[in-house]
């Protein structure tokens, strides 16, 4: 019983805390429904798929939360100077607020909770991101991969896991440019968007490489590298190749040869 409390006493402090640094920041606030002239990126992700033997009733509330989520995040645009952050942008999902249990990656353990499901769009966001200028100041990966590729069709390890408040997705806009972020659902998808109101000079490209699994001490890890590339749009050369992500986890599922 004791065990439990402490854990609940460290994340409101961990809250508290994150609060406090909050007021020191220089955050995007500002939405508009206009949309930017120049199109960088764009990504879709399933709203359903098969999560090992979780319940399937899970995914429909979570697409019940993405709803919720995305009138704080559609539209808005990040200034120079300025830093995008998941959670000031949503706030805290309640109940009181249409929230319902979704999806919990927490602790190890696949759990449900208010809000469940919000990491997906956490992982679109970021993977939009990851295509531009924009500086990732803050991103967490989950410690543990719960389920096979199952109609996976980003890199494994390239997605953001965020808690309130103190596991934030954040980027910061250290260019002279605006960008912004559109983001909605479809029956079938959650879609994304990033525009700029000024044409880019490079292209950004992800690769995955070194993907490999592991067999220690009867366990199962997986592990991987996520690799950027800029190009320059006029030349096609590549001015950089920056290792942006080294993925190693612990798989919870059956692993075959």
């Amino acid at each position: 019983m004791k065990l439990p409390m402490v854990y609940k006493l460290r994340v409101l402090q961990l809250q508290i805390f994150r609060t406090i640094q909050n007021f020191f920041e220089n955050f995007a606030n500002k939405r508009a429904s206009e949309t930017f002239s120049y199109a960088i990126k764009r990504h879709q992700s399933l709203l359903r798929r098969k999560l090992g033997s979780s319940d399937p009733l899970l995914q429909e509330n979570k697409i019940t939360n993405l709803r919720f989520a995305l009138k704080s995040i559609d539209g808005i645009i990040l200034n120079p100077g300025e830093t995008f952050s998941f959670w000031h942008l949503i706030g805290k999902p309640k109940a009181s607020k249409g929230y319902i249990d979704g999806l919990l990656l927490s602790q190890g353990e696949v759990k449900t909770g208010i809000g469940g499901g919000l990491c997906q769009l956490a992982n679109l966001l970021f993977w939009l991101a990851l295509h531009t200028p924009l500086e990732i100041t803050e991103r967490h990966h989950h410690s543990f991969d719960p389920f096979p590729d199952e109609q996976r069709v980003l890199p494994f390890g390239s997605g953001a896991s965020v808690f309130f408040n103190y596991i934030d997705l954040r980027f910061f806009n250290p260019t002279n440019h605006k960008f912004q972020f559109h983001v909605w659902l479809t029956d079938q998808h959650l879609k994304g968007i990033v525009h700029c109101n000024n044409e880019l000079a490079y292209t950004y490209h992800l690769e995955e490489r070194n993907h490999q699994f592991h067999h220690i001490e009867g366990k199962h890890f997986r592990e991987n590298e996520i690799w950027r590339r800029v190009i320059d749009k006029r030349t096609g050369d590549v001015i950089q190749e920056q290792l942006m992500i080294h993925n190693y986890s612990e798989v919870k599922y059956e692993v075959n040869g």
